[in-house]
């Protein structure tokens, strides 16, 4: 209430469901831009179609996160970073670190390159929260979530741009493949990213991040199911085709992944409600 005159300020209004604007808007530019570069064969318009496909859905995964963040102080500009620098470093990261680990594929490299990833991945997180406050496993999830999906994002534009070539120009292998990755990406990057930020947030004290057994548990679990993403659909094709192996395997490692961030986000929700973060922004 104003002391001055006694009115109540209106509440600040939290949008809902913005994330489905995100993504539908994200759609509808994606359908415009292969209905024109269709019509046109204008090939200046590839990089945006493949920019647009490998963005929409993890940015709207992101801000699905953003507006539910309850009593967390993050901010926009903080999660942008953090979604930058996830992206940016995970990938330069892995794509140094991988070659010296692995040096052809089988399933040793595949667990190997989840270890790695998903190492490179929180480096972002690490970057953005060095010098600020991070104890709260609400913004440790949240920035984990845009830091995995920066990185599935450019992941995903990489794969494009390379399948693009192998498949000497066509466009159509290059849609299927952009949509299948865009709608399975919150299964992957993303969720793996946020379930070992929010345990490492949650274990920080006093301003510093701890590697204790909590931390490293969790590092092994989402490395595995990483692993097992990679790994499991390879086995599965030998039993069933291509589409229904990867199907089968991304779902199951999927939900196993979504069930425990569920368990992270009511902790930290939990864990809010109880001790509310300083005035302090992240």
């Amino acid at each position: 209430m104003d002391s001055v005159t006694g009115i109540q300020p209106p509440e600040p209004v939290v949008r809902r469901n913005s994330w489905l604007k995100v993504l539908s808007t994200a759609a509808i530019f994606y359908t415009l831009l292969l209905v024109a570069l269709l019509l046109t064969d204008n090939s200046n318009l590839f990089p945006s179609l493949v920019m647009v496909g490998s963005f929409m859905v993890p940015v709207a995964y992101v801000a699905f996160f953003y507006e539910r963040r309850h009593l967390s102080l993050l901010t926009m500009p903080t999660i942008s970073m953090t979604f930058v620098y996830g992206g940016l470093l995970g990938i330069i990261a892995a794509a140094l670190l991988e070659p010296f680990f692995i040096s052809q594929l089988n399933l040793g490299a595949i667990l190997r390159i989840g270890f790695i990833e998903e190492f490179a991945k929180i480096l972002g997180v690490l970057v953005i929260a060095r010098s600020r406050r991070h104890d709260s496993e609400m913004d440790g999830l949240i920035l984990g979530a845009a830091a995995g999906m920066g990185f599935a994002a450019l992941e995903s534009s990489g794969y494009a741009f390379t399948i693009f070539l192998k498949s000497h120009g066509s466009v159509s292998i290059v849609v299927v493949v952009t949509l299948i990755r865009g709608l399975l990406s919150p299964l992957g990057h993303g969720t793996w990213t946020a379930i070992l930020a929010s345990v490492l947030f949650r274990e920080s004290r006093n301003g510093h991040f701890r590697i204790n057994l909590q931390v490293i548990e969790a590092y092994l679990l989402v490395s595995i199911l990483h692993a097992l993403w990679d790994g499991m659909a390879l086995v599965l094709t030998t039993v069933f085709n291509l589409g229904l192996g990867v199907l089968i395997s991304d779902g199951v490692i999927g939900i196993v992944g979504l069930a425990v961030l569920w368990l992270r986000w009511q902790e930290a929700v939990r864990l809010q409600t109880v001790l509310p973060p300083e005035t302090e922004d992240i």
